[in-house]
């Protein structure tokens, strides 16, 4: 599995970059005007790599007015979100700051009202070292070095009419095609993503046609692109907690269509080079409550469970996987959960299989109360048991079988604890924390009891 499912995005809306991230006159600012807190906490949680600058937003950027002296950057009306863009933070400053956590750099270009050239250029900004016209800008700024960034996306959301500059996908397919020939070429390491349909068929949008939009740009970028974006929220539109929770159907299905439609092409035209999908926008409900943590557990499961095909995730966004007040960052039931699989869960998807009782709720039926995953680590030995219990008011006891060898004597069950569903954390009060408990194991079956409406990751020793 790919350590990239363990990413970020990152968009500047209202105070997620000027005031979260970035902040000179704050006391926690660096000599970069960075927030040293919120570095510290993403440091923490191991976040991978993190996709910007959008988002709607990127629709109509333009990436040249984010460099060079800051003093003399335009502040552009951003129509994305009614807001002006002070540009203070640009290419330059998103890269240094991905330094300063540790996090691999994703750019997005404009695909609504920019054009093949701002793609170019861009691409030729941070990766080319050959004396040219906007590496030369670079060193003027004072980064003589190449960035080397790997992963572009060529646009966001293109499909849906909310973006400046909606195109229908034959549209889309006649830019992105030239400008990932372009960008390719002018460097050939790097690899793409092509936007995949956001614009699912509702009341609103009764025409719409993800699937057409998605088997339309897999076969007209197939020679370019390396991944399709997914991009779905986990919103909460009813007060039924069963039909909320299976929110997490609608996840398997996207990913399972798109997985097909890949296949699909791939086979069609025998591609030699695997088509990807990169699931970079997502995210639970507000507030990051215990509810909506046990929410990001199945995300995550579902991330894993598909490791074959996902190979790269980004939460939105980076700024919101923590919390902030007066007195600094700390973390939510959602920075528990994210840190648990980013730090514990690296190695190979398992495959396994899950037996227990079922509930139908909205759209969807035969929903398994135990979602579950597993990793296995081969450099600790280890295997990672990862299940949400969905079950409100019933827990359930459950048998965990090892296929080949066996476990250890002993093993460690991580459980999200908190007093609610509804419970959140405060810079003064923790009330959804990560239990730490010690079990004994049998060499062929643990038998361990999940409670309700829970996360628990057991960590076990392979014999």
């Amino acid at each position: 599995m790919s350590p990239n499912i363990y990413g970020a995005f990152l968009e500047p809306i209202k105070r997620t970059v000027y005031g979260r991230i970035y902040d000179p006159r704050s006391p926690f600012a660096d000599e970069d005007g960075f927030r040293k807190d919120l570095i510290t906490l993403l440091r923490e949680l191991k976040v991978t790599n993190v996709r910007y600058p959008g988002g709607n937003m990127v629709s109509g950027y333009n990436w040249e007015d984010g460099i060079g002296p800051k003093d003399k950057r335009p502040a552009r009306l951003e129509l994305a979100w009614n807001q002006v863009d002070s540009n203070q933070v640009g290419t330059d400053e998103y890269i240094k700051f991905m330094g300063k956590i540790g996090a691999e750099n994703i750019l997005c270009v404009n695909a609504g009202t920019g054009t093949v050239d701002q793609a170019r250029h861009w691409v030729e900004y941070c990766n080319t070292d050959r004396g040219t016209y906007y590496s030369g800008l670079r060193r003027q700024n004072g980064h003589p070095q190449p960035y080397k960034i790997t992963h572009w996306g060529i646009g966001n959301e293109v499909d849906g009419p909310w973006q400046m500059g909606y195109k229908n996908v034959e549209d889309y397919c006649k830019f992105a095609l030239e400008a990932a020939k372009l960008m390719k070429w002018t460097d050939t390491s790097i690899r793409i993503t092509a936007s995949g349909s956001a614009n699912y068929f509702n009341d609103e949008f009764p025409d719409a046609d993800w699937i057409k939009w998605n088997r339309t740009v897999l076969t007209e970028l197939r020679q370019y692109i390396d991944y399709l974006s997914i991009h779905r929220y986990w919103e909460d539109k009813t007060k039924d907690y069963y039909t909320f929770m299976s929110g997490a159907e609608d996840l398997e299905e996207k990913i399972g269509i798109t997985a097909s439609l890949i296949k699909e092409v791939s086979t069609k035209y025998r591609l030699k080079k695997p088509v990807y999908i990169a699931f970079d926008e997502y995210a639970v409900a507000i507030p990051p409550n215990y509810l909506n943590g046990i929410c990001l557990a199945q995300y995550l499961n579902a991330f894993i469970r598909h490791a074959d095909i996902v190979k790269q995730a980004n939460y939105t966004q980076l700024s919101e996987l923590v919390a902030d007040s007066k007195g600094g960052f700390y973390k939510t039931p959602i920075s528990h959960v994210f840190q648990l699989y980013s730090n514990n869960c690296m190695g190979t998807s398992l495959d396994i299989q899950v037996l227990c009782d079922q509930f139908d709720a909205g759209l969807y039926k035969h929903i398994p109360y135990l979602d579950v995953t597993a990793v296995y680590d081969r450099s600790q030995k280890r295997v990672i048991i990862n299940v949400v219990n969905r079950n409100k008011d019933q827990a359930i006891t459950a048998e965990i079988l090892p296929q080949t060898g066996g476990w250890g004597p002993r093993g460690i069950v991580n459980i999200l604890d908190g007093n609610d569903l509804q419970a959140t954390n405060g810079p003064d009060r923790s009330n959804v924390s990560v239990k730490q408990q010690s079990i004994g194991v049998g060499k062929d079956k643990l038998t361990y009891t999940f409670p309700p409406h829970s996360f628990c990751q057991l960590i076990l020793e392979q014999r």
